[in-house]
């Protein structure tokens, strides 16, 4: 079966924010009829819509939805999740690694669910001190655990 690429975008968006580049990418002196920047605007516009998609997404639903009981109280440590945002003050990319750690309380969760929740936060505008402790915050109210390092 050949490979089929599956995007869901939202069309209003995606036709609002491409309107929107087009009329930047000609302020800034180009051709948008030109070969090459013919269907940009339409995907910088998924583009971004894919860079903030956190926006959409529930941290809470993500770790709830593995989050089991266990009597359990050693430190649990997830190390170099990848990380990947764009800055709020310039719209640039900046990346790096995120490591958590955690002393359960009763609770434990799917140690996937972790970077799912990195990626969550990391996937909206961003400066790092607030994603840090959007993190953190995210785990210790839904977890309640003993304590909890980002």
């Amino acid at each position: 079966m050949p490979y089929k690429k599956f995007e869901e975008y939202s069309m209003q968006v995606t036709d609002d924010v491409k309107d929107r580049y087009k009329k930047i990418i000609e302020d800034l002196g180009e051709d948008t009829k030109r070969d090459g920047l013919l269907k940009t605007p339409e995907r910088a516009a998924k583009a971004m819509q894919f860079l903030t998609q956190g926006y959409e997404q529930d941290p809470v639903e993500i770790l709830t939805s593995a989050m089991f009981k266990e009597s359990y109280n050693e430190m649990v440590i997830v190390k170099d999740i990848e990380l990947y945002s764009l800055c709020e003050h310039h719209i640039l990319p900046f990346f790096g690694k995120v490591h958590i750690a955690y002393i359960p309380n009763g609770h434990i969760v799917g140690l996937s669910k972790l970077p799912r929740i990195v990626d969550v936060f990391a996937r909206r505008l961003q400066v790092q001190e607030r994603l840090t402790e959007q993190i953190l915050d995210c785990i210790n109210d839904t977890l309640k655990p003993q304590g909890v390092a980002v």
